[in-house]
């Protein structure tokens, strides 16, 4: 005889298994860096013709960003526009439509933590009145 206690959790285990698969993942990259780059809204950041996707700063070596797809050196073109400026989370681009900052992660805002001060140490040694 099948324990009906079993039957319940295989059935749970049957059921949520789907609906596991579905759940969000943490690490996946937002919907708009998932989207074509014709798709994009030109208004949003990161959207619209140019994405910052990757970059690389090698030391002793020209800085290099990865921009809808191509590998562009600091001073390259990308279109009509010439990369300017690299840092670690963005990519300044110059062109004939002005200045467009291309962040490597648009969707994420970067919050400072600030850690509580140490407390001032006391005189060691006895305490009055201990033995």
């Amino acid at each position: 005889m099948v324990d009906p206690m079993r039957l319940i959790a295989l059935a749970l285990l049957a059921v949520s298994g789907p609906l596991l698969a579905q759940s969000a993942d943490p690490t996946r990259p937002p919907a708009t860096w998932l989207m074509p780059v014709d798709e994009a809204k030109p208004g949003e950041e990161g959207g619209g013709t140019f994405r910052l996707q990757s970059v690389l700063i090698a030391q002793g070596r020209r800085p290099v960003a990865v921009i809808g797809g191509q590998t562009v050196a600091l001073g390259g073109r990308v279109g009509e526009a010439t990369l300017v400026r690299l840092t670690e989370r963005e990519a300044v681009l110059k062109g004939a439509d002005g200045v467009t900052h291309l962040f490597l992660t648009p969707d994420v805002e970067k919050q400072m933590i600030v850690t509580p001060k140490p407390r001032k140490k006391g005189k060691s040694g006895t305490v009055k009145g201990s033995p």
